[in-house]
């Protein structure tokens, strides 16, 4: 694909991972950015035959459709576990990742991740991040900020009787078993490329043999916010950033516990 940048001709390759097939996604949603990142960091480390997705359910698993690696589609929630099965059963052998939804990971999976993260299994999660459950209609998430309309709040959510968003990403940096935690974005240039470098590391951690590790990705819903791709990656900036900061939460090089008991 060509494309013009002043009077320069620029030559737009697809990434080798990257299946050549129109996007599935809603106009001016961000999951198919992410999958684009996705891509780049797989050829970037020449792991694409090594490499198993495990895609949990919402949009975000439409990447099994646009990227070209070996793919499991799990159960609701349930990605870490089969990742830890997949993991496990291949002896550690192949690379492998999740790509999760705020409702497949936050709500109903979010055991999973958290035990997979007490276990310090070497797997890692790209989460992606949208504040709604954009596949079901747009509702109340456990991502949704405080005052934010969606389906089932249209008032907007109360904190008095729904709560608080979840971080997920200053949540899993406590684990011992995690070593590597870190929030990105994808509302511009500058951002996408430090969420390339933070999936780099992510997937480093686990090519070294050292632990858990997860990317959160904020990300634009425009159909849930109402609003138009510009409008809702301003909504992002504006608003999503505010509660969720963006930045490496957890880096280590190794996964220790904190105390061991020795007999006398």
């Amino acid at each position: 694909m060509m494309t013009e940048t002043g009077s320069k001709k620029v030559l737009c390759e697809l990434p080798k991972s990257r299946l050549p097939v129109e996007s599935p996604l809603c106009p001016g949603c961000q999951h198919g950015v992410i999958g684009r990142i996705l891509s780049e960091v797989i050829d970037d480390l020449g792991i694409q035959g090594d490499t198993i997705c495990i895609a949990g359910v919402g949009c975000h698993a439409m990447m099994l459709f646009t990227t070209n690696v070996d793919f499991v589609q799990a159960l609701h929630g349930r990605a870490p576990s089969i990742g830890t099965g997949v993991k496990r059963g291949l002896n550690g052998k192949k690379i492998v990742f999740t790509v999760q939804g705020d409702g497949d990971l936050a709500s109903i999976g979010m055991g999973d991740m958290i035990h997979a993260a007490i276990r310090g299994e070497e797997l890692t999660i790209i989460f992606c991040n949208n504040s709604v459950y954009g596949t079901t209609g747009g509702q109340m998430a456990p991502t949704t900020l405080v005052g934010q309309p969606t389906a089932t709040t249209p008032n907007g959510r109360q904190y008095e009787t729904a709560g608080f968003p979840v971080h997920i990403a200053e949540l899993m940096a406590t684990f011992p078993g995690v070593a590597y935690s870190a929030r990105c974005a994808v509302n511009s240039l500058g951002e996408y490329a430090k969420t390339k470098k933070a999936l780099k590391a992510a997937f480093q951690k686990q090519i070294d043999g050292v632990g858990f590790s997860i990317v959160e990705i904020l990300s634009a819903c425009p159909p849930a916010l109402k609003r138009n791709p510009v409008k809702a990656v301003q909504w992002i900036q504006e608003h999503m950033m505010a509660e969720f900061p963006l930045g490496e939460f957890k880096n280590v090089d190794e996964i220790r516990p904190a105390y061991t008991l020795k007999e006398s």
